[in-house]
């Protein structure tokens, strides 16, 4: 993920893509493919669409949810840590694991850390890493930590399916100073893009793909 980038696309290894499908997307303008999925994501299906990816020209990372299937080849790599967590493992051991493993290989410069703030009491990646609610206060007291004294590049603000609160998140937006606001979920048709873009500095755009690429598409405003 450049800093300069204002749209992503993200691609799950685990779902079914067509190759019309793939080229219009992976050709549509945005900034980066991110591939990324909760669930039976494996080595295989990671490089095959990869593989698929490398037919164009274009920017492509992968966020390290399984360090199982972390594969060579990508221009970046995000280890995703979730800061609603009530579980460890999501907020640092996947990190630690992954750097036993991997640490001789790593090329320090293309790995990052990809804070997530998780909204969504009802999708699947909430559940996954076993968060918990947040209120307003606890969510802009998580935004200040992790932008002033963690210093983080990017906050992921992550809805997941669902259209966020787009007053908290401009206040979110607001009060970072360093780290830009990534934000993700229900972005699906150019009207939801643009409402969102005055209160992110990047928007990442998924499910709809597999829903209605035509409309994915559209989510391009720049």
């Amino acid at each position: 993920m450049k800093r300069q980038a204002k749209h992503i696309f993200k691609l799950d290894p685990a779902k079914e893509i067509d190759d019309s499908t793939l080229e219009k997307i992976v050709k549509s303008g945005t900034d980066l493919i991110l591939v990324s999925g909760t669930d039976n994501v494996t080595e295989k299906n990671v490089y095959g669409l990869l593989s698929r990816i490398r037919a164009f020209d274009v920017k492509a990372a992968l966020e390290i949810s399984h360090p199982d299937a972390a594969v060579p080849g990508f221009d970046h790599y995000f280890v995703p840590t979730v800061i609603n967590t009530d579980d460890v493992n999501f907020t640092h051991g996947m990190l630690v694991e992954a750097l036993m493993e991997y640490h001789d290989f790593i090329d320090y410069e293309s790995i990052s850390l990809l804070p997530y703030i998780i909204m969504n009491q009802e999708c699947k990646a909430f559940k996954h890493a076993n968060c918990h609610a947040v209120c307003d206060e606890e969510f802009i007291a998580m935004i200040h930590m992790l932008d002033k004294l963690y210093k983080m590049d990017y906050i992921y603000i992550e809805y997941s399916g669902a259209f966020g609160d787009r007053e908290l998140v401009k206040e979110a937006y607001e009060a970072a100073e360093h780290a830009r606001i990534v934000y993700g979920g229900g972005i699906v048709s150019k009207e939801t893009a643009k409402e969102m873009d005055s209160v992110s500095d990047i928007m990442v755009v998924g499910n709809i793909i597999y829903d209605d690429a035509e409309k994915a598409l559209e989510t391009i405003i720049y």
